[in-house]
This record gives structure tokens, sequence and C-alpha cells, in this order.
């Protein structure tokens, strides 16, 4: 009796272990999953971190020109994705200035479904200085495989080599934010 007991803890134990169909391929290109329904979700160590395919699009704030994730080059970027007509946008978005103003980590947003009449009024009127992509069908967000278009606000969180360290598919505050940007912009630079 107690060796088979032995036996059925040491397979659970393993099978604890072992690597699900919710993993993310080690060091690969980001693949989005939620596992097990997870609405926040931190990679690590480093080295699990998938990296985000190179992303740009119209700028809202700038008639004619492109903002990317090429703009932040060695930068903890947070990348959200908000919409004017979202509640818990407005909410969030002033705690995504602050975050960025303290940290010197560089926000880029994702403006979806949007007018840009309304999302421009959305950003002067709260002061914002970061800049987002104007993408009202959600073409640039596509570029991300597998996450979902339809979460707003929804935020990924960078590290300095672009490879994703925490998703959140909900509405981010500052005490959940800023430790996370801090504890990445320490972390040190990958080894060749």
């Amino acid at each position: 009796m107690i060796r088979l007991l032995a036996a059925v803890l040491a397979a659970l134990l393993l099978a604890g272990c072992s690597a699900t169909k919710d993993a993310v391929a080690t060091g690969g290109e980001f693949q989005f999953v939620a596992p097990g329904g997870q609405t926040t979700i931190l990679y690590d160590p480093p080295e699990s971190r998938g990296t985000v395919p190179r992303f740009s699009g119209e700028s809202l704030q700038r008639d004619g020109a492109t903002v990317g994730l090429d703009d932040h080059r060695g930068k903890v970027v947070i990348v959200n994705i908000w919409g004017s007509w979202c509640g818990p946008c407005r909410e969030e978005m002033p705690g995504l200035q602050f975050v960025q103003d303290q940290t010197g980590a560089a926000v880029l947003g994702i403006d979806v479904r949007d007018e840009r009449q309304a999302a421009a009024d959305f950003v002067r009127d709260r002061g914002i200085t970061f800049d987002s992509i104007f993408d009202p069908p959600g073409r640039v967000l596509a570029r991300l495989s597998g996450y979902p278009r339809n979460t707003v606000p929804s935020t990924l969180v960078l590290d300095e080599q672009h490879r994703v360290a925490a998703v959140f598919l909900t509405q981010v505050r500052v005490p959940e934010l800023m430790p996370l940007v801090q504890r990445l912009q320490a972390e040190p630079p990958p080894t060749a």
C-alpha cells in the first residue's frame, strides 16, 4: 500500500513538472495563449519569453507619421490596447502616463475600433504624451500571433529586448505595473 501511494505521488509530481499545450514556446516568437483562462500572465525566466514581430502604424498624434516598436529600442515597452469608447481605458490611461514619467519606460498605445477625432480628443483631454498607433480595423494588433483582438483594454509589457514579459487582459493598475517595469529594467542583458 505504501509503495502504491509513493508511486502515485511520484507520478503526480512528474506530471506537475511537465509542459502542457498551454505553454509558450521557449525563446521563439511570441505565441499568445491564456493558460487556464488567466487574465494576468507573467513569462519568467527571461529565456522563456517570446519576441513580438516588429510592428508599426499610423501615428494618432502626428499626422502622416509612423510610430512603432522600433522607436523604443533598448527600452521596456508597455503596449496598451485601448479605445476612446472604453470606460476602463479612461481609468487606466493616467496611470500608464505616470509609469512612463516615473520609470522612463516607453508606452506605445494601439487605438482600436475608434474614430480618429474622438481618439485624439481623448488623448488631448487627459494630457497623454505617449503616442499611439491609430488602428481602427485591428490590422497591427493582428500581427501579435493569437492575441485576442476583442479584449480592450489589455496590455503587453515587453522587456528591453522586446520579449513579452507579461500580459494583462484587464485594466492594469500602477501598483501592478510599476514594480514589474522596475524589475525588468534591472534585469541584466542576455549573454551572447
